[in-house]
């Protein structure tokens, strides 16, 4: 079965241009490794882990984009397979549900739904703590006592592919 990363974050309206570039260092490094991704198709740190994706030119790693529009208009130029749900935000459970593991990165509201969600399906959440928002405040920690783990932290790329990748092994 393919590994799939989900990439949850800071909308277009929050996304610093560092944290678009950290996404898509992230998402080619993750790609040249065999890795595709789920994403939210829209701006931001969704846009910069689409494209991330499509630079590192590898046919083995995909950006499949579930976006909350009803037309697929609306998502990055960057995105491989586009899902126009018409879902608005309950999208959110979609990805969720079809990532093996997650990522945060920075993120307002919305990733902190994502965040609660994951938590809730029990999924793995590595949380970047190199930006603000969302997954910066809420690395280390736990959201309740459902899962037995933490949301785990990672300042830099090298510590979210390990991360990632211990995830792999042991799963």
């Amino acid at each position: 079965m393919k590994k799939i990363i989900g990439i949850i974050g800071s909308s277009a309206a929050l996304c610093t241009p560092g944290m678009y570039k950290f996404t898509r260092q992230l998402t080619r490094r993750l790609a040249a490794r065999g890795h595709s991704i789920v994403c939210g198709g829209l701006g931001g740190v969704m846009d910069a882990a689409a494209q991330g994706i499509r630079e590192a030119n590898n046919p083995l790693a995909q950006s499949l984009c579930i976006i909350p529009q009803d037309t697929p208009q609306a998502a990055s130029q960057y995105c491989d397979f586009v899902i126009p749900t018409g879902m608005g935000r309950a999208r959110n459970m979609l990805i969720i549900n079809t990532a093996h593991i997650l990522i945060a990165i920075g993120g307002g509201a919305g990733t902190l739904s994502e965040i609660a969600l994951a938590w809730q399906q029990e999924k793995t959440i590595i949380a970047i703590t190199a930006f603000d928002g969302w997954a910066r405040r809420l690395a280390g920690q736990k959201l309740d006592d459902k899962n037995g783990g933490l949301i785990l932290p990672a300042a830099t790329i090298d510590e979210a592919i390990e991360l990632t990748e211990n995830f792999f092994e042991h799963s």
